[in-house]
């Protein structure tokens, strides 16, 4: 990126935030914060009324950059994320990006437009098959609560048992896995939950608040939690056919890294629960080599011995 663009872009980077941080904008174009420094002075010296408070961050005052155009990247990029959304999203966020969508649609060139349209029946992203919300608004309710620093009631399904309403103070969501995730510390159990969001029933933002200060971020409570969980360590060699049918499903599982040797591709997973992984090699047969442990050795075993029980040697 050149030095006008790069101007540019941060330009339209203040005007997205109330306040924006150095290093923020060091960390998003690679640059230090010398080279941060000096190009903020040099849109001053364009005449951009940027504020500055130290400790705080750079802020405009009374400036607002004209409609801005899109390249065909970026209306493409904004296409392929309304695909997205619609896929792994439910309907609340689906409809309010969908909307605003065509609000940037209507500003775009008629070179754009073109653009997009010949495009749209042109890039796809499958449906992956996922348990359904009860409701297909809860999305938007918990991202309100986030915000609002509201809590949440809702009436949860925790595996086959009967519904149980708790009380929680959302703190993020995640998603992983099954879909989406909200992480929120449980009043009912006092301490951090995660809550599958298909798995909620009903939900209702409530009046009363908390604070965020009295709470984990979502960054830290994720940090906790590779801190405390039990990680076993799992090496396995795929063959080479085996490997591509393994890269699909294998970031479920805890894949770590893979090298390619001339046994064929060893992946490293971290994992807590290994009887889902050895499970999950069982589908592969004899185009898998267990390398380590022996403990996940003997989990497999068991499932065979079981399997011949079952339908017979």
């Amino acid at each position: 990126m050149n030095r006008i663009d790069r101007l540019t872009a941060i330009l339209i980077h203040l005007q997205s935030k109330r306040v924006v941080k150095a290093q923020e904008l060091a960390d998003r174009f690679g640059l230090s914060l010398r080279t941060v420094y000096r190009d903020i002075r040099a849109l001053e010296e364009a005449g951009v009324p940027i504020g500055a408070e130290a400790g705080i961050g750079y802020f405009l005052t009374n400036y607002q950059l004209p409609p801005v155009m899109f390249t065909n990247a970026e209306a493409s990029a904004l296409l392929v994320g309304g695909k997205l959304v619609a896929s792994m999203a439910d309907q609340s966020l689906h409809t309010s990006f969908d909307s605003a969508l065509y609000k940037i649609k209507a500003v775009l060139s008629r070179h754009e437009k073109d653009h997009l349209d010949e495009l749209a029946n042109q890039v796809e992203v499958l449906r992956q098959v996922r348990p359904v919300p009860y409701s297909d608004q809860l999305l938007m309710v918990i991202q309100s609560a986030l915000v609002r620093q509201h809590c949440l009631r809702i009436d949860y399904v925790s595996g086959g048992h009967e519904p149980t309403q708790r009380v929680v103070e959302p703190i993020g969501l995640l998603q992983y896995g099954v879909g989406w995730h909200l992480i929120a510390y449980c009043q009912l159990r006092q301490d951090y939950r995660d809550f599958r969001v298909d798995r909620i029933r009903q939900l209702t933002e409530l009046s009363d608040t908390f604070r965020h200060q009295n709470r984990l971020s979502l960054q830290a409570y994720l940090q906790r939690l590779r801190t405390n969980r039990q990680l076993i360590e799992v090496v396995v060699i795929f063959s080479a056919r085996a490997a591509r049918f393994a890269e699909r499903d294998r970031y479920d599982h805890g894949f770590v890294s893979e090298t390619v040797t001339d046994a064929g591709t060893q992946m490293t997973f971290l994992t807590e629960y290994t009887l889902g992984l050895s499970r999950w090699l069982l589908l592969f047969g004899n185009a898998v080599q267990l390398v380590s442990p022996d403990s996940v050795r003997e989990q497999i075993r068991t499932f065979m011995g079981e399997l011949t029980a079952h339908y017979g040697a």
